[in-house]
Formats: C-alpha cells, structure tokens, sequence
C-alpha cells in the first residue's frame, strides 16, 4: 500500500484520528509521519536508535539490577525460624508466625501470583460466616456508595445509605451475596 501523502513509498504506519466522532485513517510512510503530520512521535520511530550504545547500556544495567534483586531476595530471612523468602517463594509456606512481618511486603503478590487472589474465597464456619459476609457485604457497600457520590448520583447514594442503616440495624442478612 503506498502512502497517502506522498504517494511514492509503501506505507508502514497507520494513523488513526477520531474528530466529532468522525473516523479518518491515514496510511503513511515514516518520512511522511516524522516530517508532514502533525502527530509527534518522538523516538519511536528512530529504529537505527533503539541499536544505540545509551539504549545497550540501559539494558545491561536492567539485566544487572534484576540479578541484584534475585541476591536481596535470597538473604530476606526470618530472625525467627530462619525461613528465607527464596524458601517461601518456592513452596508458598512460612516457617512460623514471624515471617508474616518478616515478608509482609513480598507475601501479597506471591499469594496473588499463586491463588489468583489475595481475598479468601474457601468455606468459613457457619455462625462466624454469616458476621463475616454481613461485614463484607456492608463494606462493599459503603464502597460503593463513595463511588455513586463521586459520580453525584445522589438518589442512588441516598438508597444504599437507607439499605446499610437497614442491615445494620436489623442484622439482616437476607439480601447478602
């Protein structure tokens, strides 16, 4: 496909402009896109650049600092029972009660990288449950309501604030999910 502009070189870049709701595409050569469009593209389109000895550096020093990372994460141990992070990455078990604040800031996205979630989704006993879901559910609402009063819809905010003094006066856990 040759370019729209200049007509002379195959177009490598489409351009894409939304006006009034009005869709225009424009295929174009680099030339074209760098010197004649008013879109400002910066360095990406340099692609002698990205080979460049400041861009290789760069790379080498993020391949050293990630292997600086991996050393840090193998000296983190439990002063308790002397469980290392490198252990609790591996396995996904802590040694003792101790390596929940030893590890505190790594344990919530190992837990998300291995369950999928940081947020308990397994069976809880009966009569706790039921406080339990009757506090979840009043939490997400009250979220909730934060969030349709900051869109200023203020008849459904009135309406939740109703159902939460409902629930929290009643115990009502008919409604809960």
């Amino acid at each position: 496909m040759l370019c729209d502009i200049c007509k002379k070189n195959n177009a490598t870049i489409l351009i894409t402009k939304i006006v009034n709701g009005e869709k225009k595409e424009l295929n174009v050569c680099e030339y074209c896109a760098r010197e004649k469009t008013d879109f400002f593209f910066g360095e990406d389109l340099d692609f002698i650049n990205k080979f460049s000895f400041q861009n290789i550096l760069s790379d080498i020093m993020d391949y050293v600092n990630e292997n600086k990372k991996e050393d840090i994460i193998k000296t983190i141990v439990c002063n308790k029972c002397g469980t290392t992070l490198e252990e609790f990455k591996k396995t996904g078990l802590l040694g003792c009660d101790n390596c929940y604040n030893e590890f505190s800031s790594n344990i919530e996205s190992i837990a998300k990288r291995l369950q999928g979630s940081i947020e308990h989704k397994g069976k809880i006993p009966l009569r706790e449950g039921k406080m339990l879901v009757r506090e979840k559910y009043l939490t997400k609402l009250k979220f909730e309501m934060q969030k349709v009063i900051e869109e200023e819809n203020f008849e459904r905010a009135a309406e939740i604030r109703d159902e939460i003094k409902k629930i929290e006066s009643e115990g009502n856990y008919d409604k809960l999910d």
